[in-house]
């Protein structure tokens, strides 16, 4: 009947527009799932789902079940190296830039440090070649202003490290005439302020100064070795103007000039001058 027809379509009706709306829901749902499986897919791998199904196609794996079991363990690996530094790219970048800078620095102190050395090894060569001739002279004069003050002897300077003067020691031998000497600690005070002396002379005579003040240093000897020493500062007096603090009167014998100090007052301390050249000329 019609009643009947009419009822099974409207039950048709309802079945399907149920249907649909289930459909529907199923059509959102896998649109969300495509949707999250495109942006997993970006997340993870960077590639958009044209890209992936273009890769998809290219790389067909011959061993599906191998290849997931593959994927697991890469998965795993990544999952064991932690978490992902996203600056590690530009730390890298700064680190190496920084890296490079200090390797050409250090290149280039090693470079330096090499031209120094040259230059030190230079300068020591030139040093000692300079030394060795000075020591030279300086022992010829040494010897032979000891045998003037002392009127004979032998004297002599040799060097504990011959083979690195630069760093050697100096060693003084000296024999007054009559003696034998072993050590300068058996000479008498008189005898060892008169090698020292020499010594200094000898320096003097090699390498001459302008001025020179000597304070007391002919204080230990006798009478006729101070006499032997004033004369002996006479002679270097052409080169060298000497100031001599003393009280030895055959210092201030052999002295062009005399200051003194006098307090004629109590209290007033005076200046005293003599010229012993316009003294002798007056007598």
């Amino acid at each position: 009947s019609i009643f009947n027809e009419e009822k099974k379509f409207f039950d048709t009706k309802d079945r399907l527009g149920r249907e649909s709306e289930r459909l529907t829901i199923k059509k959102t749902a896998l649109k969300e799932d495509i949707s999250s499986v495109s942006m997993k897919i970006w997340d993870e791998y960077e590639m958009t789902m044209t890209e992936a199904e273009e890769f998809a196609k290219e790389n067909v794996p011959e061993d599906l079940e191998n290849s997931r079991k593959r994927v697991s363990e890469l998965k795993n690996q990544i999952k064991a190296l932690g978490s992902v530094n996203i600056d590690a790219i530009e730390e890298f970048a700064q680190v190496k830039e920084r890296h490079d800078t200090l390797e050409q620095q250090t290149k280039d102190l090693i470079s330096a440090k090499e031209s120094l050395e040259k230059i030190i090894e230079q300068l020591v060569k030139e040093m000692t070649e300079i030394f060795d001739v000075q020591f030279k002279k300086i022992n010829e004069e040494f010897s032979r202003v000891f045998k003037e003050l002392f009127g004979g002897g032998t004297a002599r300077l040799t060097l504990t490290e011959p083979d690195d003067p630069l760093e050697s020691g100096v060693e003084i031998y000296v024999a007054p005439p009559g003696k034998v000497i072993k050590h300068l600690s058996s000479l008498s005070g008189g005898e060892q302020s008169l090698t020292a002396i020499a010594l200094y002379f000898a320096l003097m005579k090699v390498r001459p100064s302008p001025f020179c003040l000597l304070d007391e240093i002919e204080s230990a000897l006798d009478d006729v070795n101070v006499t032997r020493y004033a004369q002996y500062l006479k002679n270097l007096s052409d080169k060298t103007q000497f100031l001599l603090i003393t009280h030895r009167r055959g210092s201030m014998e052999a002295a062009d000039r005399l200051y003194g100090v006098t307090m004629r007052e109590k209290g007033i301390s005076k200046i005293l001058t003599i010229d012993v050249n316009e003294v002798e000329e007056n007598v």
